[in-house]
């Protein structure tokens, strides 16, 4: 049965991933569920250490080891299971199924080897072909990403490259073995302001092409404006808010959701002093029992200090875990 635009390629239910240490356990990601159709960009947003980072490197099973650890949940890709596979069996799903464009190119990519090299190892692990066909896959990995003169290019070594470059060559590398799904962690955090829009199209091109699903790692609501189809607002482990773009821009529901948007300057505007969040988020190893956003939220009382709040639907596909969309509060 061939795949439609709105099947869902990916499902995290409950996905727990603990760091322990001597002293403490940090719960990075705490029980968190989302899903992702074929075609469509999620965004997943918050402040550092938020469990951003995190939560996609447990969708890949690639978790800092020994301390870190997977102890709950489920990430179904494609209908599968990943946390019931063995190591063997991920390393079959890694690059084939899913992918990730790491923050840094710089340290992405090795630099003693070519981006030829680079890109037919990467291509190896799902094809088993010739040199010449493996050169020929990897000329066309780099002008699908619009890197000019391909053939030439997969000489050079990455400190040839500008940063703009060597963010297409990191793409390049994560759609060459055609995935389902693309973890892009700030992609373009390290990119001018021109080579980021030109970084986002093409990421957008390549979607509307292949029916790729995006997840889109980010702390820009720019880039969350221009890229996303539903955004995922993440603090202090958990997913407090999750809707459509327009929800979320139209209609933020969440005291933190409202405050990051309110972070945002406007142009429009001119003020004295730019809005901040005050406080702190909590440390991981150390939750409070209730809402964990209560001791920085303006409309906080007794009974968010006390119980973490569930989740309430506020419409088809928006949900957030505050106690003012009770109907008791």
């Amino acid at each position: 049965m061939a795949m439609t635009q709105n099947e869902i390629v990916l499902e995290v239910n409950d996905l727990r991933t603990y760091i322990f240490n001597r002293t403490s356990t940090v719960k990075a990601v705490d029980g968190i569920s989302f899903f992702l159709r074929k075609g469509e960009t999620l965004g997943i947003v918050g402040e550092s250490g938020c469990g951003k980072t995190m939560t996609a490197l447990s969708l890949l099973r690639l978790v800092p080891k020994p301390a870190g650890r997977i102890v709950g949940g489920e990430i179904r890709l494609n209908g599968e299971d990943l946390l019931q596979k063995n190591e063997d069996e991920m390393r079959q799903v890694r690059g084939r199924q899913i992918s990730m464009i790491l923050q840094d190119p710089q340290t992405s990519l090795n630099p003693v080897f070519n981006i030829g090299n680079q890109l037919i190892e990467a291509l190896g692990v799902a094809r088993k072909d010739n040199r010449k066909g493996m050169v020929a896959r990897a000329v066309d990995a780099l002008r699908n990403v619009n890197v000019a003169a391909p053939e030439r290019r997969l000489e050079d070594f990455p400190h040839q490259m500008s940063g703009g470059m060597k963010q297409r060559v990191v793409g390049a590398i994560a759609i060459s073995c055609e995935p389902s799904v693309i973890i892009a962690d700030e992609p373009t955090t390290a990119l001018d302001v021109t080579i980021q829009l030109q970084y986002l199209r093409l990421l957008k091109d390549i979607q509307a092409k292949t029916g790729l699903g995006i997840i889109f790692i980010t702390h820009d609501f720019g880039v969350v404006a221009r890229m996303c189809d539903r955004v995922a607002v993440m603090y202090a482990g958990r997913i407090v808010e999750q809707g459509t773009c327009r929800n979320l821009f139209n209609s933020p529901s969440h005291p933190y959701t409202q405050a990051l948007i309110a972070s945002v300057p406007k142009l429009e505007e001119r003020v004295d002093r730019l809005y901040s969040i005050e406080g702190q988020p909590p440390l991981l190893s150390n939750l409070p029992v209730g809402c964990r956003f209560e001791p920085r939220c303006p409309h906080a009382k007794e009974r968010c200090l006390a119980e973490y709040p569930p989740s309430f639907t506020i419409e088809s596909g928006h949900s957030a875990d505050c106690w003012r969309l009770d109907a008791a509060w």
